[in-house]
């Protein structure tokens, strides 16, 4: 591991895991953390994290519509904020395709 590399991982990561991924993912997110200037490790880890707000917040929405603790508005609302927020964290560069 070289210096450049130890410089750019994320502050707080306390895992190391080891794992698989097909060539092209790997490419693409290699491609992304060098647009976003992080190392790959730091660039897929902020991915899976983003992931996972996304899917409670998708969740959460769910449950509280069925629930019935919110008018037919307030969940279309939801739904748009759900695209809007997918829209900004995907739709510039290789992650579109994902």
């Amino acid at each position: 591991m070289t210096r450049s590399h130890t410089a750019g991982m994320v502050v707080g990561m306390t895992a190391k895991v080891t794992l698989s991924f097909s060539d092209e993912t790997i490419e693409q997110a290699r491609e992304c953390a060098q647009r976003d200037g992080v190392s790959l490790s730091a660039w897929i880890d902020r991915a899976a994290s983003e992931k996972a707000l996304r899917e409670m917040f998708t969740a959460h929405a769910v449950a509280v519509r069925k629930a019935g603790l919110v008018n037919e508005a307030e969940a279309l609302a939801d739904e748009r904020e759900i695209e809007a927020v997918d829209q900004a964290i995907f739709a510039s560069g290789p992650r579109a395709a994902w």
